[in-house]
């Protein structure tokens, strides 16, 4: 009876991922929820595009090209481990991977559009000034998901 109703609460779980320790702590979370309540795993991550300066003197279309082709290979090398933890533990997986100059607003849409229960993502979480210029794609997801969101740390 209880492993009934955690199934219905977590039928698929969101896992973000940018490929850190932080990230992993929330894989190895979410698998080991999704092997217990027999839910699904759907990781994810976003791809930043190559953002040019109008002062660049270098071929933008190459840089643009060269800097695509290295962050979607990074960003396949960081859902490859959602996909390998979930399979060792016999659980479901579906990959995404999207490019995106917000991250934040990409996983609540993916939430939102592949229908997860809960999202599980790493934070930094970042002080001070530090949280100010750099922003946290974390709290952003916190603060405008309307799942609920697991955060390790």
């Amino acid at each position: 009876m209880h492993i009934e109703l955690k199934a219905r609460m977590f039928r698929k779980i969101l896992v973000p991922t940018d490929g850190s320790a932080l990230s992993e702590k929330a894989i190895t979370a979410a698998v080991n929820i999704a092997s217990a309540c027999g839910a699904k795993i759907i990781g994810m991550t976003v791809a930043q595009p190559y953002l040019s300066s109008p002062l660049e003197l270098t071929d933008k279309v190459s840089a643009s090209i060269s800097h695509t082709e290295k962050a979607l290979a990074a960003a396949r090398q960081n859902v490859q481990k959602v996909e390998e933890s979930a399979k060792a533990a016999g659980v479901e997986c579906e990959i995404v991977i999207t490019e995106s100059f917000s991250p934040s607003a990409e996983i609540i849409e993916a939430a939102k559009r592949l229908r997860c229960d809960a999202i599980f993502m790493g934070s930094h979480w970042r002080k001070g000034l530090s949280k100010l210029f750099l922003g946290s794609e974390t709290q952003e997801v916190l603060s405008r998901s309307d799942k609920p969101v697991m955060v390790f740390r």
